[in-house]
């Protein structure tokens, strides 16, 4: 069983410590990572569920609001989850961390949990103390002290009580680049066949038209294009906007949460 952690909290004492949590509660070694926004971590859900490849796993997601957004609810961001295949999904739900999971229409509800209420479930199953309840409903750091709990909850229970949402209650994902890798390639939300993109059309992008190649292997040298990359789901595969030997992301000043067109 692969678990996997996706969060913003991820300075080295905050991933440790998540980690080790995860760890003393699954008996499995987590992998980390670190994202920096909603469009990260809801690409790389879906890279995880990918890379997975049908086969039991936990994906725990958080990402907090930031500059005062998380106010309107009691502590934060509500967390919730849902099963794809043989997969748990625990995430934040607030923004658009789940807008991908949306797009691809991969579940058409979301389970959504009052933190309170899941805990005193989780107490009288003896998954926590009942001491432990006003701490944890109160934490700063629910992704650390609730999330991880009701995430192994869930895997051994596969359900608790919860809210029903319809997954198109969650924000639609713009179009949009979820992610730069370290050669400076920039992973969008957007498929070709959004464009019906075929070898040698051109895209109007907010930085220019760029032609259309399949593989990055056939971007003649220092060109910029824009290509079908490697992350996303079966048949499904993210555009990704590239310079065959260049860093695209430094070339046109892109970062992740930048709109295409």
């Amino acid at each position: 069983m692969n678990i996997t952690i996706i969060n913003d909290c991820n300075d080295p004492n905050d991933s440790a410590r998540q980690v080790i949590r995860v760890k003393s509660l699954f008996k499995t070694q987590p992998t980390f990572i670190a994202v920096k926004n909603e469009l990260e971590a809801s690409g790389n859900i879906i890279d995880a569920i990918d890379a997975n490849e049908n086969k039991k796993g936990v994906i725990i997601v958080n990402v907090a609001p930031r500059g005062g957004k998380g106010k309107k609810f009691k502590n934060g961001t509500p967390f919730g989850y849902f099963w794809y295949k043989k997969i748990l999904i625990v995430s934040s739900i607030d923004g658009l961390t789940l807008s991908l999971v949306n797009k691809l229409k991969m579940t058409k509800f979301i389970n959504i949990l009052d933190t309170e209420e899941s805990l005193n479930i989780l107490a009288d199953k003896k998954y926590i103390k009942q001491e432990q309840i006003s701490y944890i409903k109160n934490s700063q750091f629910r992704s650390f002290d609730f999330e991880p709990r009701v995430a192994y909850y869930l895997w051994k229970n596969k359900s608790i009580k919860s809210k029903k949402i319809s997954i198109g209650e969650i924000s639609d994902v713009p179009k949009a680049i979820w992610w730069v890798d370290n050669f400076g390639n920039c992973k969008t939300t957007v498929f070709a066949k959004e464009y019906n993109l075929k070898f040698g059309n051109f895209l109007k992008t907010n930085f220019g038209k760029l032609k259309y190649y399949k593989r990055l292997k056939d971007v003649p040298d220092k060109k910029p294009a824009i290509i079908t990359g490697s992350s996303g789901l079966g048949k499904n595969r993210f555009l990704e906007v590239v310079i065959q030997g260049k860093n695209a992301a430094k070339y046109f000043n892109l970062s992740s949460g930048n709109l295409i067109n």
